[in-house]
């Protein structure tokens, strides 16, 4: 039952403070008012069912990851060690180029306060470089993490 926006004006605009409300307004006001619950109660339960619905969708994708994953691992399994000892190896590399980054940080950081090209310079000489170095790593720790076992539904 939708509701005409001129009944939402009036229910919440026309408010009579000199006497007390006839019966009749007040069953109006109380109807209008149940009919507004009814339909923000059919919203709600209607949003629950579409995140429901989402969530599901991003597990089925997630399972659906994982088991190419895995089986990318068992068809490839020197591969996935290789790159699970190059992400240990360039997980050292990447502690040490943060501690460079914060260190430089530290050093430059009222600089880059007060100057605009001393933020840029300090962004354009490392955000490329840890973008891309996070990006790679992320996608080495993934590829040489071990299987993780499938869960079964109880």
């Amino acid at each position: 039952m939708p509701l005409d926006p001129k009944d939402l004006s009036n229910l919440f605009t026309h408010v009579d403070v000199s006497s007390s409300p006839s019966p009749m307004q007040q069953t109006i006001h109380t109807e209008e008012t149940n009919a507004l619950l009814r339909r923000m109660i059919e919203l709600q339960e209607r949003q629950s069912l579409l995140l429901e619905e989402i969530l599901q969708q991003q597990v089925h994708t997630q399972k659906q990851r994982s088991a190419e994953l895995s089986a990318w691992r068992k068809a490839h399994p020197e591969l996935a060690e290789k790159c699970r000892m190059a992400a240990e190896a360039l997980s050292k590399v990447h502690a040490d180029f943060l501690d460079t980054l914060a260190s430089e940080v530290d050093h430059t950081a009222e600089d880059m306060i007060d100057s605009e090209f001393m933020l840029s310079e300090f962004v354009d000489r490392f955000g490329p470089r840890i973008a891309h170095l996070n990006g790679v790593l992320q996608m080495l720790a993934q590829l040489g993490a071990p299987a993780a076992p499938l869960k079964s539904k109880t």
